[in-house]
């Protein structure tokens, strides 16, 4: 294999400036959403810009002529975060429950992640339907949170299956042999432990549920959640408002994804504080 004259083979160089191009190819929409966004009034969709405001982010907070943006956020933030305390309860106590063998944990499995399979506007549309034959009204915070729930639950489960797969029963029994009952070596022992995963799957049941769109669109009845303002702005919405709002809501997953790893990082480093 050749090599430069820096000593390094040239499809190290070959492989870096794929990569470069990948990272230039997703975040470069990215960035010139966030630069169209602070126009003056005058902005439009495409540069070159007109003026350098935050008059398009105040057009959001006014809703001149964004719609129920405040109103849609103010759903969806709460809705992203009862999916998530299920995701992480229900999660956790599937992870527990499938480390002892049963007859039928194999069908349980395939049956709890079939959903994945599922086209999401298709089971949005019978979820939909099915609370209109039971006689219930679709809302946010019923029939959405069912839909949603189906899409956030699977994902939890495959990732706390694959953490208490690698948890070794020999910490439960050492904790067990110095006097503590179950309860006491959940809470003080597996739980600690795995505590960077509850973590992982509250970030992806947050995130998840904050961005669904297509299980969400059939069943949130009269109501918009964000990402279904943000469609409907696309069909009568031209102005760099729809851009500052991209804006605002990247930066939030952004400072949400920051805070899970940092917690992350804090709990493997009191970990080997307490190793030294």
């Amino acid at each position: 294999m050749q090599a430069s004259s820096s000593g390094r083979p040239y499809t190290f160089y070959l492989l870096a400036a794929v990569f470069i191009g990948y990272l230039l190819f997703l975040y470069g929409p990215m960035f010139c959403i966030f630069i169209l966004s602070f126009q003056g009034p005058q902005g439009g969709l495409t540069f070159p810009m007109r003026g350098r405001d935050i008059y398009w982010f105040i057009q959001l907070i006014t809703q001149a002529d964004t719609g129920d943006m405040v109103g849609a956020i103010t759903r969806s933030i709460p809705l992203a975060l009862i999916v998530m305390v299920l995701t992480v309860v229900v999660s956790v106590s599937a992870g527990l429950a499938f480390r002892e063998r049963f007859r039928v944990a194999g069908p349980l499995f395939y049956v709890a992640v079939a959903s994945l399979v599922a086209p999401g506007y298709v089971l949005g549309i019978g979820i939909g339907l099915m609370f209109q034959l039971l006689g219930f009204s679709t809302d946010w915070w019923s029939s959405a949170l069912g839909a949603q729930l189906s899409w956030t639950l699977p994902f939890g489960l495959l990732i706390m299956f694959a953490v208490f797969g690698r948890l070794s029963r020999s910490y439960e029994e050492a904790a067990r042999d110095m006097g503590t009952s179950r309860a006491e070596t959940l809470w003080l022992v597996i739980l600690p432990i795995v505590l960077p995963g509850i973590i992982a799957v509250g970030l992806f049941g947050f995130t998840l549920s904050y961005d669904e769109f297509p299980r969400t669109l059939q069943t949130t009845g009269g109501t918009n959640t964000l990402p279904i303002e943000i469609w409907s702005m696309t069909q009568n919405v031209t102005s760099p408002s729809i851009y500052a709002l991209g804006t605002l809501t990247t930066i939030f997953s952004f400072v949400i994804i920051g805070i899970s790893l940092s917690a992350v990082a804090l709990i493997q480093r009191r970990r080997v504080g307490r190793l030294a």
